[in-house]
């Protein structure tokens, strides 16, 4: 969980809005497996998560510049593109949940 997650779910709990929805536990939790790959000779990086149902999401991260690549950083910011993914997937099958 980000640090803005954090301050929004705080937020969240604060006001007391209890009604259905998701929380960032609940899409760290649909994740089963991850994987990365750095394309050879480049900053490419792309990380592919892999959720409970077997649907994969992929997120990508690249150095503008090829002297600032880290690859630790890279995967951090591929992941996290990734997991963003997990937000708008979640959200739709809890809205169909509710309409049923």
């Amino acid at each position: 969980m980000s640090k803005d997650e954090a301050q929004i779910e705080a937020e969240i709990q604060e006001k007391g809005l209890n009604a259905p929805r998701l929380n960032p536990s609940m899409i760290d939790a649909a994740v089963s497996s991850e994987q990365y790959y750095v394309f050879p000779g480049t900053t490419m990086t792309v990380c592919a998560l892999t959720l409970r149902n077997g649907y994969i999401v992929t997120g990508e991260s690249a150095a503008a510049s090829p002297e600032n690549f880290d690859q630790e950083i890279g995967r951090k910011i591929a992941r996290e593109n990734a997991r963003n993914k997990i937000w708008a997937l979640e959200g739709y099958l809890l809205r169909e949940k509710l309409a049923a």
